[in-house]
C-alpha cells in the first residue's frame, strides 16, 4: 500500500528517518546478522525457489479487499465476513484472467478467536479455489492507522483514499515486549494451519515494514518504530519457517536502490536476505518498472510485483502488464472492486479530499461497485495477456 516513494508530491514525506534513528536500525541489523544467521539457512535455495516458480502459471491478480470492507478487520470479523460477496467479486477476477489475490490478515483476529478466524480464512480459501485463485496472504503491515481496534469500524472519510486501513500489529503491539508471544502464536497458528495447503500461494510476512506513514499518524506511531520492526521482522520469518510451509515466504521491498546490496537500508537487507522469492512494489512509469525488474534479476530468484497500478502516477495496466509478462514477473495490482476503501481516490486526497469533485482518472481499482469495468480496454488487455477468463465480468450479478 505504498505509494511510490519517488512521488513525494502525491504522498508527502513517507520515507524520512532521522540520522539517529537510522543508526539505531543499523545496530539492530548487525544484531540480527548475529542472532538470526541460522534462521536464514532455512531459506529456500535459488534452485528450489526457481523450481517452484516454474510450476506456476503466470501470476496476475489484485490486492483484494471486499467492496463492503474498509480494512482487514471488517473483511474477516465474524459479524462482517461476507462469503457471498467474496464469491461474486472473486468471480470477477477469474473472469478476466486473474489467478491470485493478495489478501491482508490482522493479528487481533487471531488473538480474539483463533478457531473462528481460521474457519473463516479456510472458507475464504475454498471460495477462492472455486475460482482458480490462490491468494498470497499478508501477515503484518506497517501502513496507516497505528491503533487498530476490533469491533465495528468507522465509516469511510468522504473523498479520502484508504481512510480506515489499520496496521498489524498496532503501535502498542510493536512496543510492548509482552505482546510478542501473541504475535508468535498468530504466525505459527495461521501458517501452521495452512502450511501444506495448495490453495495458498505464499506468505507475505510484512508489508512495507519500515513505512513511517509520514506525519499523518506521527503522534500515534510507536517510538523508534523502524528499529522495533527490524527486530520483529526476522523473528516473524523464523516463526513462519518453524511451520515448514510448502509455500514460499517473502516481504516486498519498496524503497532504496537495489543496485548495490551493500548500500541498501538495514530493513531492505533483511527483506532480501530472508525472502524465498523476491517481491517488490512499484508505482512508477514503465521505464521505472523495467529498471526495477532488471535490478532485482541480479538476485536470481522469482520476482513478483505485489503492488502496482496507480493511473494518476503513471503506472497503468497498459504500460506495465506487458512488461511484467515480457520478464515473467508476477503482477498484482492494487484494488479489484471499488468500495469502502475508496482507493480510486489518489494519495493526495489525505491533504485535499475529493468531496466536491471526482479525480480526473481513478487511481486504483479495476471494477466499479456495480461490477462493470472502469475501463473496458483494461479488462480486455488482462484477458488477452493472461489467455484466461471469459470476459463476462459485466454480466455477473445482473
Amino acid at each position: 500500500m505504498i505509494r511510490n516513494f519517488q512521488n513525494s508530491a502525491l504522498r508527502g514525506n513517507r520515507n524520512g528517518l532521522a540520522i539517529g534513528r537510522l543508526t539505531a536500525v543499523v545496530i539492530v541489523f548487525l544484531a540480527w546478522m548475529c542472532a538470526y544467521g541460522t534462521a536464514s539457512a532455512q531459506r529456500w535455495s535459488e534452485k528450489k525457489a526457481n523450481a517452484w516458480y516454474a510450476r506456476q502459471p503466470w501470476l496476475v491478480g489484485a490486492n483484494y479487499v471486499p467492496s463492503d470492507a474498509i480494512n482487514q478487520l471488517e473483511m474477516f470479523q465474524a459479524e462482517t465476513f461476507n462469503p457471498a460477496l467474496n464469491d461474486k467479486e472473486l468471480a470477477l477476477g477469474e473472469s478476466i484472467g486473474m489467478n491470485t489475490m493478495r489478501v491482508f490478515l490482522q493479528d487481533q483476529l487471531w488473538a480474539q478467536d483463533p478457531k473462528g478466524f481460521t474457519q473463516r480464512l479456510d472458507q475464504f480459501l475454498a471460495i477462492a479455489a472455486r475460482h482458480h485463485i490462490r491468494p498470497l496472504l499478508v501477515l503484518f503491515d506497517s501502513c496507516w492507522e497505528p491503533d487498530p481496534k476490533l469491533g465495528p469500524q468507522h465509516p469511510p472519510i468522504p473523498g479520502v483514499h484508504n481512510s480506515g486501513w489499520v496496521q498489524s500489529p498496532g503501535a502498542k503491539g510493536i512496543s510492548d515486549p509482552a505482546y510478542e508471544p501473541k504475535l508468535k502464536s498468530y504466525v505459527e497458528g495461521v501458517v501452521g494451519a495452512f502450511a501444506n495447503d495448495e490453495r495458498v500461494l505464499g506468505w507475505d510476512i510484512w508489508n512495507e515494514p519500515d513505512n513511517g506513514n509520514g506525519a499523518r499518524f506521527a503522534s500515534q506511531e510507536a517510538k523508534h518504530k523502524a528499529e522495533l520492526v527490524a527486530v520483529l521482522l526476522p523473528k516473524a520469518f523464523a516463526w513462519a519457517r518453524e511451520a515448514h510451509p510448502i509455500q514460499p515466504l517473502t516481504s516486498g521491498v519498496w524503497t532504496g536502490d537495489w543496485v548495490h546490496p551493500d548500500q541498501e537500508s538495514p530493513m531492505t537487507k533483511i527483506q532480501l536476505a530472508e525472502s524465498d522469492i523476491i517481491t517488490f512494489h512499484n508505482y512508477e512509469w514503465p521505464e521505472g518498472f523495467e529498471a526495477r525488474v532488471k535490478q532485482l534479476q541480479a538476485y536470481h530468484r522469482p520476482i513478483i510485483c505485489t503492488e502496482y497500478m496507480a493511473r494518476g502516477a503513471g503506472s497503468t495496466f497498459d504500460n506495465t502488464l506487458p512488461l511484467a509478462k515480457k520478464y515473467n514477473v508476477g503482477a498484482i495490482n492494487w484494488g479489484l472492486v471499488a468500495g469502502k476503501t475508496q482507493t480510486y481516490y489518489p494519495w493526495d486526497s489525505w491533504q485535499h479530499p475529493y468531496v466536491l469533485e471526482q479525480p480526473t482518472v481513478w487511481f486504483h481499482e479495476v471494477f466499479r461497485q456495480d461490477w462493470t469495468p472502469y475501463r473496458e480496454h483494461e479488462v480486455e488487455l488482462i484477458h488477452e495477456l493472461t489467455g484466461r477468463g471469459t470476459l463476462q465480468a459485466s454480466s455477473i450479478g445482473q
